[in-house]
């Protein structure tokens, strides 16, 4: 199925498949872009949402064959980011209640290829000494390469029994997909890495107040930091 939507004074196509690799918009992380093929043209998907049940693939134009046999083939390099961010994201999420407490909830977050946002309950700033630690603990689990544990179509009353943290704002059905990363333990229907060491390294890069009692830390992982790092270097290069 596919449809034709005006945005911001742009023409997309809204395009439906009988099945996808696409991972939609949903639950904090954006959706993926990439490409359908045809034996008479290729497509870019430059956006994909998660709408009643369906992934909607956004396109720029229409193929002119609608009716032929398509591949889709997502942008992999993206996707590998996104996993990672994904996952940094829950294992930030369990060094935050070690650090700081149990009190911690997560108010809302982002993930995208390029970044990750984390909102959560907290009395008070974070200080350095305490963003330094969370990062110490996150990249010691990175470096422990800890495997996915993922446990689909489980119960929903089983899934609280194993400590599975819900995520804020979240409606769940019968049966959940749970995500595990040894003490980390999340409802979650995302992308993430088969094991931790795919992360690569994990650096905060902000921490600030978003509302009465919620903080916000902004973070970058893998090449992202690397290519940070590289900058740093070239700057400090130039003072000397």
């Amino acid at each position: 199925r596919y449809r034709k939507i005006s945005q911001k004074k742009k023409t997309y196509y809204q395009i439906v498949l009988d099945y996808t690799p696409f991972y939609g918009e949903m639950g904090g992380q954006v959706g993926e872009c990439g490409v359908i093929c045809s034996e008479f043209e290729t497509i870019d998907i430059v956006d994909a949402k998660h709408e009643n049940g369906m992934t909607v693939h956004i396109a720029t134009k229409l193929p002119e064959h609608p009716e032929a046999n398509f591949m889709a083939c997502v942008d992999l390099e993206k996707r590998a980011a996104s996993a990672a961010n994904h996952s940094a994201t829950h294992l930030l999420d369990a060094a935050l209640r070690q650090v700081l407490g149990t009190h911690v909830e997560q108010k809302g977050s982002f993930v995208s290829p390029e970044t990750l946002r984390f909102d959560f309950s907290h009395f008070q700033k974070v200080t350095d000494e305490e963003l330094r630690q969370v990062e110490r603990i996150v990249n010691a689990k990175i470096r422990e390469n800890i495997p996915l544990q993922e446990h689909r179509d489980t119960p929903l009353e089983e899934a609280k029994k194993m400590g599975a943290i819900a995520l804020f704002g979240e409606k769940y059905g019968d049966k959940v997909r749970v995500v595990q990363f040894a003490e980390s333990v999340e409802f979650c229907g995302g992308i993430h890495v088969k094991s931790t060491g795919h992360i690569g390294m994990f650096k905060i890069v902000s921490e600030s107040s978003v509302a009465a009692g919620v903080r916000r830390i902004e973070a970058i992982t893998g090449k992202r930091l690397e290519d940070l790092l590289y900058t740093m270097e070239d700057t400090l290069k130039g003072l000397r």
